[in-house]
């Protein structure tokens, strides 16, 4: 929303097409992107079709961004590769090392709580089964006449 950017245009705009866009994205937008906001980068990518491709701003004209050997795109802009990876589009740094998203990155903590509870339900049921095995005792004491409330 650039009147909330006090008319800043974006950087760096990336479409995700869909075949009811796609047309739009390619044409319309690629232009008004060029001649009217000026993004320095501009990206799309077609997850059905598997298609990135991207454009940098170079004297007020996009030329396309070559792709690397492994099929990534740079980002002036962002300094970052954006590529695909399982799929999906994903930035890479310029190691090529995935940049991993908030829930990659959540992901070893929750396993981590996970395996905590784990640990509390094992804890749990063997204090449970203590419990019965004691209780158990207790009777075949009774039984045999023993009062465990008056040894000692």
């Amino acid at each position: 929303m650039v009147w909330q950017e006090d008319g800043k245009y974006p950087n760096v705009i990336v479409e995700i097409l869909s075949s009811s866009t796609t047309a739009v994205d390619k044409g319309l937008k690629k232009q008004v992107y060029q001649d009217t906001f000026r993004t320095p980068d501009y990206f799309w990518f077609d997850p059905v079709a598997m298609e990135l491709q991207g454009f940098h701003l170079v004297d007020g004209k996009y030329q396309e961004i070559q792709v690397t050997t492994d099929g990534s795109l740079w980002s002036q802009q962002l300094e970052l590769y954006l590529g695909v990876y399982e799929g999906k589009l994903r930035f890479f740094t310029t190691e090529n090392q995935l940049i991993l998203s908030s829930e990659e990155l959540a992901e070893p903590e929750r396993l981590r709580a996970q395996q905590a509870e784990k640990r509390a339900q094992e804890s749990e049921e063997r204090a449970q089964q203590a419990e019965q095995e004691l209780a158990r005792l207790r009777e075949v004491l009774r039984t045999k006449g023993i009062d465990l409330e008056n040894i000692g």
